[in-house]
C-alpha cells in the first residue's frame, strides 16, 4: 500500500479531495491532504504568502513521513510538487500532475497560462483592487471548473473557494535534474479541461516527458466528477514509482 500527499490547486483546499479519499483509504492506502497556507481551514494572512511559503509546507509534511509517497499536485499545485522535488528528490516515490502545471527551470506559471489563450480562467479571474490575489467570478465557476460536476458540488465550492496570492504565480521555479530530475513522473490529462486546454497539457509534458501519461475524459476536477476512476488510476500509477 502507498501514501498518497495530496497538493490542491488554486483557491481551494483540502476540502476539493473529500470524495478521492475514502476510495484510496478503502483499499489499504494512507492519504494526508494538507491545506496550504492562507487556504481551506489555514488562517496564514495572504501578504505573508509566497511560492516558498507553500514548499516548505508540503516539505514539513513529507519530513513527517516514514516512507516515499506518491505526491499528486492539482492545476496550481504542479509548481509546488516540482519544488518539493528538487528539495526531497527521496522523500518521493513518484510525482503525479494532476492536470496541472507542469513547468521547466526558469518558467512561471502566469505566462505558460497566457501563452495558450483559450483557457476560461483569465477571463474569468478577479484581481483585488491591490493586486496581490486574486479570485474566480463566481459566475463562471460551473463552466470554467466544474461542468461536469454535481449542483452539490460546485455549491460546495461555491462557498469554499478562497481568494489566493498571486505572487506564487509569478514565481520562477529552480529544478534540476540531480534533484527534480531523481523522481519518477507521471502526468493525468483532462480532455474536457477549461482551465488548463488540453493542448497546453501536451505542449508541458513534451517539453519535459513524463513516464507515463493517462487520459481521462472530464472536466477539470475529476476529483469531484470522476473520482473513481481518478482513485483508480492513482491506484495502479503507484507501481511506477514501486511505491
Amino acid at each position: 500500500m502507498s501514501t498518497y500527499v495530496m497538493v490542491h490547486g488554486a483557491w481551494h483546499g483540502a476540502w476539493c479531495w473529500y470524495k478521492l479519499v475514502p476510495l484510496l483509504q478503502s483499499v489499504g492506502h494512507i492519504v494526508i491532504t494538507p491545506d496550504l497556507p492562507s487556504l481551506g481551514r489555514d488562517r496564514t494572512p495572504l501578504c505573508q504568502v509566497s511560492l516558498g511559503t507553500w514548499v516548505d509546507h508540503i516539505c514539513h509534511v513529507l519530513d513527517a513521513t516514514s516512507e516515499p509517497v506518491v505526491l499528486v499536485g492539482h492545476s496550481r499545485g504542479g509548481i509546488i510538487i516540482s519544488e518539493v522535488a528538487e528539495r526531497r528528490p527521496e522523500k518521493i516515490g513518484l510525482l503525479v500532475y494532476l492536470a496541472a502545471f507542469l513547468l521547466r527551470d526558469g518558467e512561471s506559471l502566469l505566462p505558460i497560462a497566457q501563452s495558450d489563450g483559450t483557457s476560461l480562467v483569465l477571463p474569468n479571474l478577479v484581481v483585488s483592487e491591490d493586486q496581490t490575489s486574486s479570485t474566480i467570478n463566481p459566475q463562471a465557476i460551473r463552466e470554467v471548473l466544474y461542468a461536469d460536476c454535481s449542483d452539490e458540488d460546485v455549491t460546495l465550492a461555491g462557498m469554499l473557494l478562497a481568494p489566493e496570492a498571486l505572487a506564487p504565480s509569478v514565481t520562477p521555479i529552480h529544478i534540476s535534474e540531480e534533484g527534480f530530475g531523481r523522481v519518477p513522473r507521471v502526468y493525468i490529462e483532462c480532455l474536457r479541461d477549461k482551465v488548463i486546454p488540453p493542448p497546453l497539457q501536451r505542449h508541458m509534458y513534451a517539453k519535459l516527458p513524463c513516464h507515463k501519461v493517462v487520459s481521462m475524459n472530464t472536466d477539470h476536477s475529476p476529483f469531484f466528477s470522476a473520482p473513481q476512476k481518478l482513485a483508480e488510476s492513482l491506484t495502479a500509477l503507484a507501481a511506477v514509482g514501486a511505491v
